[in-house]
């Protein structure tokens, strides 16, 4: 159980409510032994009557009256108390249950971007929901079970050794064979459960990225492939579920053999010692009776905690996983730091850590407050690269990337990032209302802002056409945006944040040439006072940069302004000349 060692300053937490449940079971276990306890004393009063020992039947009469009223009176405490003790338990297992999920999403947003290419999206939504909950039943149910199965081993085990300790003995005869066969086989439920919940991870990643690319499955008409591998994975799934489910199958059994067992050895070492004299009322064989099969659900339920603590020992390995992945992007910097918007790259080299690809090769160039800077090239030479790594979504290890002349990496990183807006190439839009998927951007914006960036970003009269307007949710009834309205989306998304850097991953591409000059006209204005950075394949989206970069493998080729550029022999020109012959045809 060592990994579930994670779980104890959550116990600590909450030990108010799980001390009172411990109160609370040994009050309602207490109550419970009653019961046996009156019965017994019944059927020895009318046992006595039998053999003349008593001869007055009202007293018999009366004194089964009172053993009955004292029976009801337990039962109903008894439930009542056992009902308070289930409310107390579960409840806290579902504070654990939020208090971990809250965890574990807090967690992988801290994560680093390398992180999320190197684990899959169903895996990581497996881990935060199945795994949660079968740790939940470990603080909830399996706790309450197990401390409620000790108290009655306590109680009951206490007094049967205070009426007859020989017979105890032979009632609890079977409990070590038992305890031993537990040990067993929850070390096979242990490992048979962990690899049902990786097969279940596996199947959570299979089915999200084949809902995500459903339309290429369609496109591609693949549909009977997709199906024949989610079937192997199903079958491998259910087969694993299978095993799983036999050695859990084998618990009952064993219970109720080794219950049985102790039952007729209560009936017949019980029956010998009455008949020897030993035992001097026959109630007390009632009494053992029903103590040992009292004793029949707890020990049942050991092997159902054993089930769960094994089951929960396996997801909270999986959860501790990742909660004890360091993120490889860490805050440095705790104090305020402003942003200005000043960029420079120095002699920068770098390579993705997760794929070990050069990226960049002593890259170097600076960008200034106001100043745009447009950066062109072949598809893979490094745009998209630069502009993570102003984000800071990965560490430069070779070269040096200041801002406002600090090494970024001495910048408070959440002050580094609310600096920033951020227009990604694959524009991605929340299945939310398109006026809080522009507010993603600034949360307390007015509805005025809202407009403005929209219209801006040239989108507006696209949104109110739809029925609702800014109001309409994305997704809602098939209603679906084109890729250059998501991209305009990203945009107002972007300029409604009032950044002092904004940075722009070829986000026109889906944008037809006049609403492009509408936007970059806009744009222009908007950006007098920002540091502006554009990635774009399009000369006419950078032709009016302060600066523009040309990158090609890694490296920078060619910089200038676009007349310099134009005038010169190079990709730049090649580039110009063939988009404005592609304008004329």
């Amino acid at each position: 159980m060592k990994e579930l060692k994670y779980l104890n300053h959550y116990f600590l937490k909450y030990k108010g409510r799980l001390i009172l449940g411990v109160f609370i079971t040994i009050i309602a276990t207490v109550f419970k032994l009653v019961v046996p306890m009156k019965i017994g004393d019944s059927v020895t009063a009318i046992k006595q009557y039998m053999d003349g020992d008593i001869t007055n039947l009202a007293d018999v009469k009366h004194a089964l009256l009172i053993n009955v009223l004292l029976l009801l009176g337990a039962a109903l405490l008894s439930g009542f108390f056992t009902f308070i003790m289930r409310q107390t338990f579960i409840v806290v297992s579902r504070y654990v249950e939020y208090d971990i999920k809250n965890k574990v999403f807090e967690h992988y947003e801290r994560l680093s971007l390398g992180f999320y290419k190197q684990n899959r999206t169903g895996d990581l939504m497996n881990r935060i929901s199945e795994d949660v909950s079968k740790v939940r039943m470990y603080v909830g149910p399996a706790l309450m079970y197990s401390i409620s199965t000790v108290t009655l081993f306590i109680v009951v085990i206490t007094y049967m050794f205070y009426k007859d300790p020989i017979l105890t003995l032979y009632a609890v005869a079977p409990f070590p064979i038992l305890s031993f066969a537990i040990f067993k086989l929850s070390v096979m439920i242990h490992q048979k459960s962990t690899i049902v919940q990786q097969y279940l991870s596996k199947l959570t990643s299979f089915t999200q990225e084949s809902f995500s690319g459903i339309s290429v499955i369609k496109a591609y008409g693949i549909e009977p492939r997709i199906n024949n591998d989610f079937e192997q994975l199903a079958e491998g799934s259910k087969e694993k579920n299978i095993d799983l489910a036999k050695v859990q199958a084998l618990f009952g059994p064993l219970m109720m053999l080794l219950i049985g067992v102790s039952n007729i050895l209560v009936v017949y070492i019980g029956g010998t010692r009455y008949i020897n004299g030993q035992i001097a009322e026959i109630g007390t064989l009632v009494e053992f009776l029903m103590y040992v099969n009292m004793l029949t659900w707890p020990v049942a339920v050991v092997g159902f905690v054993a089930s769960m603590v094994q089951q929960a020992e396996a997801s909270q390995k999986r959860i501790n996983e990742f909660l004890h992945t360091e993120p490889a992007i860490q805050n440095e910097k705790d104090e305020h730091t402003p942003i200005n918007g000043t960029i420079e790259f120095h002699k920068l080299t770098f390579t993705y850590p997760d794929t070990g690809i050069t990226a960049l090769k002593d890259v170097s160039f600076s960008v200034t407050q106001g100043e745009t800077l447009a950066i062109v090239g072949n598809t893979g030479s490094g745009k998209s690269t630069i502009l993570e790594l102003i984000g800071r979504l990965y560490d430069v290890a070779d070269g040096m990337l200041t801002i406002d002349g600090t090494n970024i990496k001495q910048l408070n990183l959440q002050d580094l990032r609310n600096s920033i807006g951020y227009v990604p190439q694959d524009a991605f839009l929340f299945s939310d209302t398109l006026r809080n998927n522009i507010k993603f951007g600034k949360e307390d914006a007015s509805e005025e802002e809202v407009i403005q960036a929209a219209k801006n970003a040239v989108v507006h009269k696209n949104i109110i056409e739809f029925n609702k307007g800014y109001d309409t949710v994305l997704g809602e009834r098939g209603i679906t945006l084109s890729g250059g309205q998501k991209q305009r989306l990203s945009i107002a998304r972007a300029i409604i944040k009032d950044p002092k850097i904004l940075l722009f991953d070829d986000c026109l591409s889906a944008v037809d040439t006049e609403t492009e000059e509408q936007i970059l006209h806009n744009l222009q204005k908007i950006t007098k006072n920002k540091t502006t950075i554009i990635v774009s394949h399009r000369i006419s989206s950078v032709k009016n940069a302060t600066k523009i970069i040309v990158l090609e493998e890694g490296r920078i080729i060619q910089r200038g302004t676009h007349n310099q550029l134009v005038a010169s022999e190079g990709y730049y020109k090649e580039l110009y000349a063939k988009q404005l012959m592609e304008k004329e045809m």
